[in-house]
Parts: structure tokens; C-alpha cells; sequence
């Protein structure tokens, strides 16, 4: 198992994850590769952006993406977003998706991180279960979301 920032030729691997193990509705039109690529890569030297991908077998079968966000509040100490914890379903129940999130929180502590929050678009009990698991709290915020 190995833990590493998503690159460039990552990006079919990532489109299978997202489109097949992710969304329940994924996007009919094709997806400019080239696009993912340049993102990839941007991603890749971004020093605030995450995109994380877990291999097992030489191939990647795991994915989480965090977000850096620089603050004013809390002593001037940034927070991470998460969001897109995905798994291939395959490979499922082998502590992959825990094992993304644990990296992501040690990311967001040497970056001096107040909190870490996290997005998900499931209401499943199982679901909400793996996130308290994984030290996150269902609290009584709410995500407001204004589609653009």
C-alpha cells in the first residue's frame, strides 16, 4: 500500500474511481483527458490542494481530495476541506479509505490546521458510521450548497 499525491497519468485511474465508484450519476459527456492532466499536475505542486490516491497491486484504488484554506480567524491558523472519499468497490473494507483520511489529517496538522471538515452526499447510516470512526463529528452545521 502506498499513499502519494495524485499525478498527471493518475488521471484514468481517477475518472474510473469517480465515474464508477463515487457519483450514482456521472456525466454522459466525454471528459477532456488533456484537462484532468493539467489539473493533475497543477495539483501536484499546489502546496495547499491534495488529491490523494492510494495504490495497492500497482494500481490506484483509492482517493480523497483536501483543500488547504488560509484564514483570518483562529489566530490566523488555516482549515482543510475534505471531500470525494472513494474507494473502488473491489478493493473495499481493506482500510484504504481510513487509511487516506489518516494522511489527510496528519497533512492538515503540519499546516497548522484549526479543523478539518468534511463534505459527503450520503445520508447512510454505514457511511456516516466510517466517518465517526475516523474521528469526525456529524454536527448540527449546515452544508448549504448553491449550484452554479
Amino acid at each position: 500500500m502506498n499513499i502519494r499525491k495524485a499525478k498527471a497519468s493518475d488521471a484514468e485511474a481517477l475518472k474510473i474511481l469517480y465515474f464508477e465508484h463515487l457519483t450514482r450519476f456521472p456525466p454522459q459527456e466525454e471528459q477532456d483527458m488533456a484537462l484532468w492532466r493539467k489539473m493533475l499536475d497543477k495539483f501536484e505542486q499546489d502546496q495547499n490542494m491534495y488529491l490523494l490516491v492510494l495504490e495497492a497491486d500497482n494500481q490506484v484504488v483509492a482517493s480523497v481530495q483536501m483543500a488547504i484554506i488560509e484564514s483570518l480567524t483562529h489566530n490566523v491558523r488555516p482549515f482543510a476541506v475534505v471531500e470525494n472519499v472513494v474507494t473502488h468497490a473491489d478493493h473495499r473494507n481493506r482500510g484504504y479509505a481510513s487509511a487516506l483520511l489518516m494522511k489527510a489529517t496528519e497533512l492538515a496538522k503540519e499546516k497548522g490546521c484549526y479543523k478539518m471538515s468534511l463534505e459527503t452526499g450520503s445520508n447512510k447510516e454505514s457511511t456516516l458510521n466510517f466517518y465517526r470512526k475516523n474521528g469526525f463529528e456529524i454536527d448540527k452545521k449546515h452544508s448549504c450548497l448553491k449550484r452554479l
